[in-house]
């Protein structure tokens, strides 16, 4: 009797050994499991992120910006003088597209920061042919007073001041400037976006043609129906 029930204990010791065994390795391999789960959900996590900042930044870098004028001005109050700083900002993305704005600020990026933001919902589309301008525009506000001229390929952008620099944010690669007005920089680039705003579309061959051609089509059966008309009131 003491071997039989010898027996049996080692049997129900060795199932229960397996049985702890098994457990053990579930609980490790649904440790696992989860350890997985959470990296390549983090994963995900930190690649959507990442996604999020290539896309702001690529938002952020749509536009070049450039600083035309920086100055330091004054307010007077009841305490005494306070001091702001006026910034003068252009912005384009060389493809047709440009604007400028004036900021004001505490501090220099404020000012900056502001203009931007301003020019962005002011957005001026240039029309270009051969990246130059269809024709010659004379562009006047207030005291500024400016002269642009269509020019040949290779010749380049001949302008100075700020008017070079907005030109070229606008994608403009050859044309001919002259300011004959006032030398402040706001009124001169101004002039220079009222100049850009004002120059015509213009349209391809194969559009003006297919109009011609609709238009000369309406007229033709309108006079077929004014006359069918004329003949049955006869």
């Amino acid at each position: 009797m003491s071997e039989d029930t010898n027996k049996q204990v080692n049997k129900e010791n060795t199932e229960t050994v397996k049985k702890n065994v098994a457990t053990v390795n579930n609980q490790k391999s649904e440790g696992a499991a989860k350890v997985v789960a959470k990296s390549v959900y983090g994963e995900k996590k930190k690649q959507q992120k990442r996604d999020r900042r290539e896309r702001n930044d690529k938002k952020k870098d749509e536009f070049d910006q450039r600083i035309l004028d920086i100055a330091r001005v004054t307010r007077v109050m009841a305490g005494g003088k306070r001091m702001n700083f006026r910034a003068c900002v252009a912005i384009g993305d060389k493809k047709g597209k440009v604007a400028t704005a004036l900021g004001k600020g505490s501090d220099v990026a404020i000012a900056v920061n502001k203009a931007v933001n301003k020019a962005k919902k002011d957005m001026v589309t240039v029309s270009m042919v051969n990246d130059t301008i269809p024709h010659e525009v004379y562009s006047r506000v207030g005291a500024a007073k400016i002269l642009f001229k269509p020019a040949k390929e290779g010749r380049g952008v001949i302008a100075g001041g700020v008017v070079r620099i907005i030109l070229e944010l606008a994608g403009v690669k050859n044309i001919s400037s002259k300011i004959l007005g006032t030398n402040n920089k706001i009124n001169n680039a101004r002039c220079t976006i009222e100049g850009l705003r004002s120059l015509k579309k213009v349209e391809d061959k194969k559009q003006v043609t297919e109009k011609n051609k609709s238009a000369e089509n309406k007229n033709s059966h309108d006079n077929k129906d004014k006359k069918t008309d004329n003949n049955q009131s006869k």
